[in-house]
């Protein structure tokens, strides 16, 4: 397979791997294939929403984040937790104990993010009314529907509403302040985010839209709960750290961006399977009515991760809890906001440029031909889809005999005397 400079946070043990292609059928992409009883993923294919590490009974899927050791290299260190890790804990325990908690756990300084979640939910509302653009607007706060988007479909790329994420905010403007207040130099600081989702960790590495991602490193829910757990217990609520309301709060879930906007016509889609049905209505035209959609590649959204360590229902109904709780109302100037907005400060740093998948031949006339040979292939393999071939269906199989990846013998169902013939012919 084909080479790519971005390296992907999702990688294979093949130690552990038995080629057993639940990781295969899974992956919405198409981007994995079982190579000589072990699974192999196309990097050129691969958003790394996860879908493999999710189905993998063996292990063999590992989600590269952080190390702890990591962090030693700076002088002072920044936690931004995403706002599902306060879903993870139980009914007693609220946000600001799990802030106080990541400090205890070592970290300098802690910023609820939640919080800069509700300034954007403001900023996203200010740009919407402004906006006379292409509709549906998206949202670009999901790594992998972004990288879904600008591989599969090229052009709704202008459809991306252009601010950026709340957590590359909240890392930008941190790195400013405590450089100030403390007198450290900007790389001495390091801001970490703590997530749900290993496809973050690619958005620090290759960042889309940015020249340099604004954080340093991404840890895993997983990875941190098990000794945050314990320092949450006995923690005195003495100083408070959590800012956000309810609207900021609800972010951890689908519908959360678009909780505190005034809109008549916002959509919330999460689970890949939807997500990809919605986009091929987007692309086909038929949801120009719609202003904006929100949509996150997990079920579900971001409660629904593959690093979390909670039942997404339970964390689910502890989100809807925790929103009635902290209140449905803004807390957020929105003097302020308009003001950050004409300053820039929201604005992703660069336009997101469409990588669509190569073509099956840099020749249009040879795609072309390559195209109807994959059409009239299809119907001579065996049609049981069975995963059986190394690839996940007879359709994506036959592509790949076409252009070399595969041989017809593949198929189990086809018989080597008729692949002798169809060379013969």
């Amino acid at each position: 397979m084909k080479e790519e400079k971005t390296r992907h946070s999702i990688q294979i043990d093949r130690e552990k791997c038995v080629g057993c292609v639940l990781c295969m059928i899974a992956c919405p992409m198409k981007a994995i294939r079982i190579r000589d009883d072990k699974a192999v993923i196309d990097p050129l294919r691969c958003v790394d929403c996860g879908e493999c590490y999710r189905v993998c009974p063996h292990d063999a899927v590992i989600p590269e984040t952080t190390s702890f050791s990591d962090l030693k290299q700076f002088k002072y260190t920044v936690a931004l937790p995403s706002p599902v890790l306060y879903m993870q804990f139980g009914w007693e325990v609220m946000p600001n104990q799990v802030l106080q908690g990541l400090k205890r756990f070592g970290f300098n300084y802690v910023y609820d993010v939640a919080w800069m979640c509700e300034n954007v939910t403001a900023a996203y509302e200010v740009f919407i009314r402004q906006q006379s653009g292409p509709k549906p607007l998206i949202s670009t706060v999901c790594p992998a529907v972004v990288r879904l988007i600008t591989h599969l479909y090229p052009e709704l790329v202008d459809h991306f509403i252009p601010i950026e994420s709340p957590r590359e905010l909240a890392a930008k403007r941190l790195r400013f302040k405590i450089a100030m207040e403390k007198g450290l130099r900007p790389e001495e600081i390091g801001v970490i985010h703590i997530t749900s989702c290993a496809a973050k960790m690619v958005s620090v590495n290759h960042p889309v839209g940015m020249a340099k991602s604004h954080l340093d490193g991404v840890v895993s829910i997983k990875d941190i709960f098990g000794e945050l757990l314990d320092l949450v217990d006995d923690v005195e609520e003495d100083v408070i750290l959590q800012q956000s309301s309810g609207v900021g709060l609800g972010w951890a879930q689908s519908g959360g961006e678009i909780r505190g906007m005034n809109l008549d016509n916002a959509l919330a889609v999460s689970g890949v399977s939807d997500v990809i049905r919605i986009l091929d209505d987007v692309e086909a035209g038929r949801l120009r009515n719609i202003d904006y959609l929100e949509l996150l590649i997990c079920p579900d959204g971001c409660i629904g991760g593959p690093m979390i360590v909670q039942n997404r229902h339970i964390a689910k109904q502890r989100c809807e809890t925790l929103v009635k709780m902290f209140g449905e109302k803004s807390r957020v100037s929105k003097k302020m906001i308009r003001r950050l907005f004409k300053e820039g400060f929201y604005r992703i740093e660069m336009g997101i440029e469409h990588q669509p998948l190569p073509p099956l031949n840099p020749d249009p006339i040879k795609a072309i031909q390559m195209r109807q040979e994959i059409e009239d292939l299809i119907p001579r393999l065996g049609g049981r889809e069975c995963g059986a071939c190394g690839a996940p269906d007879c359709r994506t199989l036959a592509r790949d005999i076409i252009v070399g990846e595969a041989r017809r013998t593949d198929c189990v169902f086809v018989k080597p005397d008729e692949e002798e013939q169809d060379e013969t012919a």
